[in-house]
């Protein structure tokens, strides 16, 4: 048996909206078996005194991109799968040191990372992976440049995949679910890092989108899809899509409709302002560059419109390459809009219910699987504490096991 009882730890309490006094925390074989008031007696744990330090959920970021250890998707689908998968440590090592526990991978990794973060290969936080996007032929997910004609390997690193028509796609979703997809991701507009598309362009057809849906929800898993525009936003919500990546075009209509279908909105902020103020910096290609001002100026609109309008939000943040480090960064632009709050719970409680782990991660609660951090303050009232690449996090756990502990 594995057993750390935290002493004297103020705890976040995500639904209450509060901090807590101090409490006791035992943690037992990776989950919090007792929370209490009393002191908590037992001989078999390590003690850590917290010292009324805050303990609150681990984090979680519902949109990144393991595999890109690069600002180009052109440049990835060149890479040795190997090259990748050793590149990626360094990503997946620093999100954890932030305080993400928990992420949702939107295209590029598979089993292999996630077995490997899981069986302790790698330190990371927990991956939950569609594998391959889902991309029409000039979609958002078909990396070829206007003269390149060559067939995608979905053997080779890379975004996605190419189907066409409802057969491919229902042959699509069953084999990224035969290797163990936790969701199907759908590229259902332009992008800005794609080629040959349009930003105002809808993909997939009606038929194509639900045929996806209708195979995700047969093995009880669900769709994402990335949309900027409100057409395309509809289109992928009337289909019966989960999640919606990005949504900057939203419009009031739209916003009501994500209320209506029970729907989840993921705005990745930070990925467009730090395109929009450093992307030659990061060389970004020319054709990347140019798409950010039409999607940047409408971000912290979309965003307002949707808090207001009571959509349920969560923390997604969508960085490539030299760009990770920007992570928590999400955390002080959402605070602009939203109360530090319910910015906290987008990364918590509100994410754990879109990855169907409600109870499970996002709350410090009994039963509840020991991903917590201890916070040298209190978030709330200054969510520049989860700045600085987790140099206020005195505590870092995942699944019961320490990855940084500086109580000592």
């Amino acid at each position: 048996m594995s057993a750390i009882l935290f002493r004297n730890a103020r705890i976040l309490d995500v639904n209450a909206g509060s901090v807590l006094h101090e409490h006791d925390v035992l943690v037992v074989d990776g989950r919090i078996k007792e929370i209490s008031e009393s002191t908590i007696k037992t001989s078999a744990a390590a003690v850590l005194d917290v010292s009324g330090k805050v303990i609150m959920p681990g984090l979680c970021d519902a949109h990144v991109h393991t595999v890109s250890a690069t600002n180009s998707f052109l440049e990835l689908q060149t890479w040795s799968p190997f090259y990748v998968a050793s590149r990626m440590r360094g990503v997946l090592e620093g999100m954890l040191q932030r305080g993400f526990t928990t992420v949702r991978d939107a295209g590029g990794a598979d089993w292999g990372i996630a077995a490997a973060v899981e069986e302790g290969y790698i330190d990371g936080p927990r991956i939950l992976y569609c594998g391959k996007a889902l991309s029409q032929t000039g979609g958002h997910g078909d990396m070829r440049r206007p003269g390149e004609n060559f067939e995608q390997c979905l053997c080779c690193a890379g975004l996605g995949r190419i189907c066409d028509g409802v057969a491919e796609v229902r042959k699509a979703v069953r084999d990224e679910i035969r290797k163990g997809a936790t969701h199907i991701k759908l590229m259902a507009s332009g992008g800005i890092a794609s080629p040959t598309d349009r930003i105002s362009s809808t993909q997939f057809s009606i038929e194509e989108m639900r045929a996806a849906v209708e195979e995700a929800e047969a093995a009880n898993i669900y769709c994402m899809a990335h949309a900027y525009t409100a057409r395309a936003i509809r289109r992928a919500l009337e289909c019966g899509v989960r999640s919606i990546e990005h949504g900057n075009m939203v419009d009031e209509q739209t916003a009501a409709l994500y209320v209506e279908k029970g729907a989840f909105f993921v705005p990745t902020l930070v990925i467009l302002f730090t395109m929009a103020k450093e992307g030659e910096k990061h060389g970004l290609l020319p054709h990347v560059l140019e798409k950010v001002p039409e999607v940047f100026e409408h971000g912290a609109r979309a965003l307002e419109m949707c808090y207001r309008r009571g959509v349920k939000i969560v923390y997604g943040t969508d960085l490539l390459g030299t760009m990770h480090d920007r992570q928590s960064e999400e955390f002080l632009i959402r605070g602009e809009i939203q109360k530090p709050i319910d910015v906290i719970r987008s990364a918590t409680s509100v994410a754990a219910d879109l990855f169907q782990m409600t109870g499970e991660i996002g709350i410090v609660a009994e039963g509840a699987r020991a991903d917590l951090l201890v916070v040298d303050g209190d978030p709330i009232a200054d969510l520049g504490l989860l700045q600085d690449q987790g140099k206020h996090l005195a505590v870092i756990m995942k699944d019961g096991k320490l990855f940084k502990n500086a109580l000592r």
